[in-house]
């Protein structure tokens, strides 16, 4: 009798744990029982936001997926200042277009843009690549499509986040809406929905309801609103590090010099807006978030299983080709404290940035970056995230 209640109380013990700190360090744990002490090591596993973009691309959303393009590093950036207990989430953002004439129409005019990814390069030049052209928008089906493609996981500590946004009725289509909701929420995905146009006619149409369905934001925003990027006193030096903090890369292997070049491709996407949007990649650059261990020798050897041993001549830039495993090694060492230095020095500017711009921002923003944020907070909280 007396094992049987101290193997309940184990239970009981450990599915009292929340949301954030169920996973989220490796610690022993003493659960004091009477008579016994019993230890428990609890498994390594950092926390995962997971979001994913479903954006209209028909012929009226240009603006929607301008704002889109021009506000992804500000997204990022908020998102790298989430705390989940002591661990620093990781960041995953998959993205699907819908509603456009050039998609297929036997799949429901929606394609997957990117499945769920953290190489923001990548999700970067996914954005770039949207175009716009007339359609028919079927909010159900690229919805449940969304779940059925996607890896979700079922770790209960994940954030698991759904954005849809366009113009259209909400239920049009032959996949209803409603299921696709009943769906969602089974597997603890939450929809947020943006109407782009006047807050009352989301409503009308279906919006609003399609958000309450699984406890999620409804939003409307202005999507032909003109993104406003602040200038600060700090963007000219931040820009000036983030051409050292290039320098810092090391590439190798097959994709090395192409990812190279995504790298310097999606600096110039961003520089295209404004001289602030590219300050803000370069912060997103410099945070934990920027992960390019696929192709950079910094990255890659921080990762569990890599060894030098394991290079091959062929795979290395041309400056370290010929040198040995200790001359790589050193120099790869070097690198990875410039870099930390550089995005230090970025961090620290990047403070003084934001509260400059706290102090000149006087007029609300209602446009994406605004919506997908407070939506995104407001669902963390409910899970014990928390913001630096």
């Amino acid at each position: 009798m007396k094992t049987e209640f101290k193997t309940l109380i184990f239970a009981i013990s450990l599915a009292s744990l929340t949301a954030c700190n169920a996973n989220s360090k490796n610690r022993t744990q003493d659960l004091a029982i009477p008579e016994t002490v019993i230890k428990t090591t609890l498994k390594a596993e950092k926390p995962e936001i997971k979001v994913a973009l479903l954006l209209d691309t028909s012929n009226s959303m240009d603006g929607l997926i301008d704002q889109a393009k021009a506000q992804l590093w500000k997204i990022v950036n908020e998102l790298s200042y989430a705390k989940c207990e002591d661990q620093s989430p990781n960041l995953k953002i998959a993205l699907y277009e819908y509603g456009n004439d050039n998609l297929n129409a036997d799949e429901g005019y929606l394609r997957q843009v990117i499945a769920f990814s953290d190489d923001l390069d990548e999700i970067s030049k996914s954005l770039f690549s949207l175009t716009t052209n007339g359609g028919n928008e079927y909010c159900g089906k690229v919805i449940n499509t969304a779940l059925h493609q996607l890896e979700w996981g079922n770790h209960k500590e994940d954030l698991k986040l759904i954005f849809i946004a366009g113009n259209e009725p909400y239920t049009q289509g032959n996949v209803s809406y409603k299921d696709a909701s009943t769906l969602a929420h089974q597997n603890d995905v939450t929809v947020n929905t943006i109407f782009c146009g006047d807050y009352n006619q989301g409503i009308a149409t279906k919006w609003k309801d399609g958000a309450d369905l699984t406890h999620g934001n409804y939003m409307a925003i202005n999507h032909n609103q003109a993104t406003v990027h602040v200038a600060s006193p700090y963007d000219d030096k931040i820009l000036e590090l983030n051409e050292k903090l290039n320098k810092t890369y090391v590439a190798y292997g097959s994709a090395g010099s192409a990812k190279m070049e995504m790298q310097a491709e999606q600096d110039y996407n961003a520089r295209s807006y404004n001289k602030a949007n590219a300050v803000s990649r370069t912060v997103s650059k410099s945070s934990r978030l920027y992960k390019n261990s696929s192709w950079d020798l910094v990255d890659a050897e921080k990762e569990d299983g890599f060894s030098y041993d394991d290079l091959k001549e062929s795979e290395l830039p041309e400056e370290l080709k010929g040198k040995s495993k200790s001359e790589i090694k050193t120099y790869v060492e070097e690198k990875a404290k410039m870099r930390k230095k550089l995005q230090d020095d970025i961090a620290a500017l990047n403070l003084n940035r934001r509260n400059y711009i706290a102090k000149q921002s006087k007029d609300p923003n209602n446009g994406l970056e605004s919506a997908m944020i407070k939506a995104l907070k407001s669902q963390a909280e409910q899970k014990n995230y928390k913001w630096e």
